[in-house]
């Protein structure tokens, strides 16, 4: 089954809207455009611009007609739209293989589709029918996906601003003022969990992925903990951006999942949470341990575990069991993060 699409690129002139803003005859949008827009925003799913033209005429024509602010990424210009998209895809950190194309040329779709063969293209006649496809259908839609959206937006203001500060990484990072609640996981965040075992690979210390029922069996469990984190700055929210599912054993608590949205790669919150991890093993009077299982992607979540102060135990093939032997306190690398429970 083809992966569930993360972001619609459109042309503009011709398929957004009848006309072209240049040759001034660009009209409003057209109804069927603006369904489709709204409603696979309500699923998540982002929107992003591709289109030649004018950049400012032609944003003051999204503007005019109220939807500037449902595109995620805008690129206008006269250059390939392939070398568009490939941007689009690195300033939302999201592979070919998520992305579609929509435009009413067909010469733009074939060179799309040769120069990025792993985006799906759609010629424009189809608008009309883009909600129904099982590619813009998730199987969940969470209310994370619903906000999704205004997440990147507040990504997209970190990132100017970040370009405007005059500071060290370091700096930038405590001028942010992050802030992480860590809770208990409930039943209305066990969507957004399954959601996160299912798209996030780098950030994963075991490639696990949970169904709802599972984590719902565990969250009930008096063997398991399954914890949830939020994460918000002075830009905003970030949503739910990390999922952690502990086993205790005897007297250990095992940390079996441990992964972090890719969102806050660069945040440095994993080590945070990890601390706060260990300090509830601790409170608890268990031993802080944790599994490792090596996929092609996850080395940082074991670099993280060990910046944490994780040993390896036992080691059989790709799959570690690690321990932790100092004190939360002692876990560095969290000043810029407070923690709140």
């Amino acid at each position: 089954m083809a992966a569930t699409v993360k972001c619609l690129v459109w042309d503009l002139d011709d398929t957004v809207w009848p006309g072209v803003v240049l040759e001034s005859d660009g009209g409003a949008p057209k109804p069927e455009a603006l369904q489709a827009i709204r409603t696979l925003d309500e699923r998540g799913i982002l929107h992003a611009v591709a289109s030649r033209g004018e950049s400012s005429a032609t944003t003051a024509h999204l503007r005019r007609h109220g939807i500037e602010d449902m595109f995620s990424a805008v690129e206008i210009g006269w250059g390939p739209k392939s070398q568009a998209i490939r941007r689009i895809a690195e300033s939302l950190n999201i592979g070919h293989e998520t992305m579609a194309f929509i435009d009413n040329d067909p010469v733009e779709l074939a060179e799309v589709a040769s120069a990025c063969p792993q985006v799906r293209c759609y010629p424009a006649h189809r608008l009309a029918e883009l909600a129904e496809l099982p590619e813009f259908t998730p199987g969940t839609v969470t209310t994370e996906a619903r906000h999704r959206r205004s997440y990147y937006r507040a990504e997209r203001a970190r990132r100017a601003g970040e370009a405007e500060f005059h500071g060290s990484d370091a700096d930038f990072l405590a001028s942010l003022e992050l802030v992480m609640s860590v809770r208990t996981a409930t039943e209305s965040d066990l969507a957004r969990a399954h959601e996160l075992t299912v798209r996030t690979h780098q950030l994963n210390t075991t490639g696990t992925t949970f169904d709802i029922d599972e984590l719902r069996r565990m969250c009930s469990s008096p063997h398991h903990e399954v914890l949830v984190a939020d994460l918000r700055d002075r830009f905003g929210g970030y949503g739910t951006i990390g999922l952690a599912v502990s086993e205790i054993r005897g007297g250990d608590s095992v940390l079996r999942l441990l992964l972090m949205s890719c969102r806050v790669m660069s945040r440095g919150v994993g080590t945070a949470m990890i601390r706060e991890i260990v300090r509830r093993a601790r409170a608890a009077g268990r031993r802080p341990a944790a599994e490792f299982v090596a996929t092609p992607v996850n080395r940082v979540m074991l670099v993280t575990l060990r910046f944490a102060g994780f040993e390896v135990l036992e080691s059989d093939g790709d799959r570690m069991l690690l321990i932790c032997r100092v004190p939360p306190q002692d876990i560095g690398g969290t000043g810029h993060v407070e923690v709140i429970r």
